[in-house]
């Protein structure tokens, strides 16, 4: 009897298609567009509506009557006649779809008519509503129309010829009768199909659509059908990809004959096809010289495209599976028919199986392709088969071109030079690329091997190799660490033994000199234990190996890029950047902040404002023993500004000071060590500072020096959350482990700072005096408008917004910190009319007018490559 392999997996009832998903975003997109074409287009759409309702008066009233009769019963009527067609055929769960559909459209048209009966523009209004027959205004959305066509599209209506036709011609006629009889506006038509169109698509893609993938019962009867008699198939092993997935390679069977031998079928359908498609659009938008395979092939497309590479590669004398038969199983899904290559894949082979002839035999499949200029775009280790003689074989062919270019080509061969090398090394993937291809081809792959160039699976496997690498470098610090602090507390024990021997001031001056010494060693220590565990990338290594054979081949990586991912920031950081603007100067009283401030004030607070950067970059430069120009790092505070608005205030400002460090000439590990050490003393002295003006705060409202309630209940809360960290293991854990990372980098670092006195004196200047210029900011704010009070209490609520802010997920902590630092100057005795402007214009000041500013920094940086 016929069977399929018992350990097949199950197919899951629903899959989500990303087609849904790109088709509910392009419904959203189109009903934007109507509304901004309704919103400012108020002219064409006047004319719009004069015309269709002069060509209203020219239709007979009784032609009228009759297409809305007709069209008010048949939109009733298709519906129920549909569901009773599926419910026949036992297709019950597209009905549960198209009214989950209907009732999300229904929703969705009333908080429409809501929104623009209430909240909408006045010309949105007219565009979308006009005068009924009746005395009163239309409808902007039809209520019942929007939830027929999300139903009608949920049920899959529009992919059945008949009922397609009959669906737009009852959508037709209801539009003309309700056109025609005044009854709505064009545009309000339109936005009614849009809504129902966008609603069933989202609605599809949520809860997903039945699965129609064949099974291993499809493919047996599929082969019949082409001259075959199978008796069982077995489902091949797949390897995920770094998502959990397989990709989008087909499922693989090993079919079993009656009179033959055994054959390798794929099978593709639609949901496979569809995987990597949001990926394949990207690489499109951002990706130049070359061509990716295109993310919209149908499946006949893509059967043809398979069936051309797998012929050509064969033509071009490389070892590929022979091709005999393909075939559609189904409208959703085809099948490749190929003669069985008993082998396995290059991953799971032996280390020892590997051997120099099968390295050369990988490279001869190459060298063929690219002597037809057939580039195979994929060549990691599961496109390459070895069989039981170790002939390499190239499988997975789907993704090649033919006619290919330059640079195409150099990808492969970098791909192929990163895969092999990931398994025996890179000295022996370029000696045998070398032998095979000839030194000049591989130095000509130089400018290709980049991870942009590299496959998704090849890329993830770098990055895993990454982070194993920074592991080991972790804990490489942290053992010679805590060795030098072992030989510290050895050495103390045996000087304080000694000094209680000798005794006499010259064993304090040897402490002295002892303790210095102690410092540099275990600096020394520390330096040395990361020189031993620093670790060359692959990639790195890969070029080093092809420089020993062409020391004078090009090594500047080649661009790729359509859209810098930098300008892609920029552009969407001022697109933000111009969002939050607009949207906070419109709550903005600027005839009140220009018309009632002191401007005297203003002033001041505007230079208070200035001198906080000069700080950031002295607190910034205090904790990097290297030389960095000060101008330019004080430009680079000021681009923080910018960055800022774009990202929360806890995250822009650390990567963009980290970055920078890096481009002036600092290792990477001691840019972020420097940028800890910085944000450490600074998060430390913000406690502090917090704590004791708070105490000094208290004490200003009490007969004796002693703090108030409010100070003690929230030194008890932050001992209690201590005492919990502390107790419960888990939290413990975690924290112990964040704290020990953080101090690897962070202790070496503050080793070499503490041996420059003036270092570390501008550094912690740099931190109070970024405080201080903030609250004097604030306190000028608050004078402009003619209020007053005591400098703790405005440090306090200065530090306590700004805290606030930072842990606000908000860009800049938009709406956080103003909402803080109002609450905090009305708590501490300020009328809410002097401090809600008050810290606007502090706002204004610290915030909102350094954008620009930040904005051309930024950009100058990133010209001058100095971010």
């Amino acid at each position: 009897m016929d069977r399929v392999s018992g350990d097949e997996p199950l197919l899951p009832a629903r899959v989500h298609r990303p087609s849904d998903l790109l088709r509910t975003l392009l419904g959203i997109l189109g009903m934007a567009i109507v509304l901004a074409i309704a919103a400012f287009a108020h002219g064409t759409t006047a004319g719009l509506e004069k015309d269709i309702g002069h060509g209203a008066n020219q239709a007979p009233p009784l032609l009228i009557d009759f297409a809305g009769l007709t069209a008010g019963v048949a939109v009733l009527v298709l519906p129920v006649a549909f569901a009773f067609e599926r419910l026949i055929k036992r297709d019950g769960l597209r009905i549960a779809d198209g009214v989950l559909a209907a009732v999300l459209a229904h929703g969705v048209s009333l908080a429409m008519d809501l929104w623009v009966a209430r909240g909408a523009p006045g010309s949105l209004r007219e565009a979308l509503t006009q005068p009924a027959p009746g005395g009163t205004f239309s409808d902007p959305v039809h209520g019942y129309l929007a939830p027929v066509i999300a139903y009608m599209t949920a049920v899959g209506m529009a992919r059945r010829p008949r009922w397609r036709v009959a669906m737009w011609c009852v959508l037709l006629l209801d539009a003309f009768a309700v056109l025609v009889g005044g009854y709505t506006t064009p545009f309000s038509i339109i936005l009614t199909v849009l809504i129902g169109w966008a609603v069933a698509y989202g609605t599809l893609y949520a809860v997903g659509s039945p699965n129609v993938r064949p099974t291993g019962q499809h493919l047996l009867a599929g082969l019949r059908r082409v001259g075959f008699n199978p008796v069982s198939a077995m489902r091949a092993e797949e390897p995920e990809d770094e998502h959990g997935g397989h990709g989008d390679r087909g499922r693989r069977y090993l079919v079993t004959l009656e009179d033959g031998p055994p054959l390798d079928v794929t099978v593709v359908d639609r949901e496979q096809q569809a995987q990597g498609f949001f990926y394949g659009v990207w690489q499109r938008l951002t990706l130049r010289t070359i061509t990716p395979p295109r993310s919209l092939q149908s499946l006949r497309q893509a059967l043809e495209q398979e069936a051309l590479l797998a012929y050509a590669a064969i033509a071009a004398g490389a070892n590929a599976p022979k091709l005999i038969a393909t075939s559609e199983l189904g409208p959703d899904a085809v099948m490749l028919v190929y003669e069985h290559v008993g082998g396995r894949p290059l991953h799971a082979l032996p280390d020892e199986a590997i051997t120099d002839e099968l390295l050369a035999g990988a490279w001869h499949q190459v060298q063929a392709l690219q002597s037809r200029r057939i580039a195979h775009r994929r060549l990691d280790s599961d496109a390459l088969l070895v069989d039981r003689n170790g002939t390499v074989f190239l499988t997975d062919l789907r993704s090649g071109e033919i006619a290919a270019g330059d640079v195409v080509l150099r990808m492969d061969i970098a791909q192929l030079l990163t895969t092999l090398g990931l398994r025996v090394g890179a000295e022996r993937s370029v000696t045998a690329a070398v032998e095979v291809l000839g030194p000049d081809a591989v130095a000509g792959s130089l400018p290709l091997l980049q991870p942009l160039a590299l496959g998704r699976g090849t890329r993830a496997t770098l990055r895993q190799l990454a982070r194993e690498r920074a592991q080991r470098h972790r804990e490489a610090v942290l053992e010679a660490s805590h060795a030098a602090k072992e030989a510290k507390e050895a050495r103390e024990a045996e000087a304080r033994e000694a000094q209680e021997a000798a005794g006499g001031p010259e064993a304090a001056v040897g402490d002295r000199k002892t303790a210095k010494a102690e410092k540099q060693a275990e600096k020394r220590a520390i330096e040395e234990a990361l020189e031993d565990a620093r670790e060359e990338d692959l990639l790195s290594q890969i070029r080093q190996q092809v420089l020993l054979v062409r020391p004078q081949a090009p090594i500047e990586p080649e661009r790729l890029e359509r859209i810098k991912p930098r300008t892609l920031v920029s552009f969407c950081a001022g697109a933000f950047a111009a969002y939050f603007l607009l949207s906070q100067f419109t709550h903005l009283k600027l005839g009140a902040l220009v018309g009632e401030a002191n401007w005297i004030w203003v002033i001041f607070a505007l230079v208070f404002s200035a001198l906080t950067y000069l700080a950031a970059a002295l607190s910034l430069l205090g904790f990097v023993p290297e030389k960095v120009p000060l101008g330019r790092t004080v430009l680079a505070q000021v681009a923080a500004s910018f960055v800022k608005l774009v990202a929360p205030a806890a995250v822009g400002g650390v990567a963009l000071n980290t970055r920078f460090l890096q481009r002036a000439g600092v290792r990477p590990g001691l840019a972020v060590a420097s940028v800890g050490a910085s944000q450490l003393f600074g998060l430390a002295s913000h406690i502090v500072l917090l704590l004791t003006f708070g105490y000094i705060t208290g004490t200003e409202r009490t007969p004796a020096l002693s703090p108030s309630r409010t100070v003690i209940a929230g030194l008890l809360t932050a001992a209690v959350l201590v005492l919990v960290v502390t107790a419960i293991p888990v939290l413990r854990k975690f924290v112990s482990t964040r704290v020990r990372s953080l101090f690897a980098g962070v202790v070496p670092r503050m080793l070499d700072v503490l041996q420059r006195p003036k270092k570390l004196l501008a550094g912690i200047g740099g931190t109070l005096l970024l405080t201080a210029a903030n609250v004097m900011c604030l306190d000028s704010a608050i004078r402009a408008f003619g209020g007053e009070l005591s400098y703790a209490s405005i440090a306090v609520v200065f530090l306590a917004g700004n805290a606030l802010g930072s842990a606000a997920p908000t860009p800049g902590g938009v709406g956080a910190v103003e909402a803080a630092l109002i609450a905090g100057l009305t708590f501490a005795g300020l009328p809410y009319e002097t401090a809600a402007p008050a810290v606007l214009l502090f706002r204004l000041m610290v915030f909102w007018l350094p954008v620009l500013p930040g904005w051309v920094a930024f950009t100058h940086l990133t010209r001058k490559e100095a971010l």
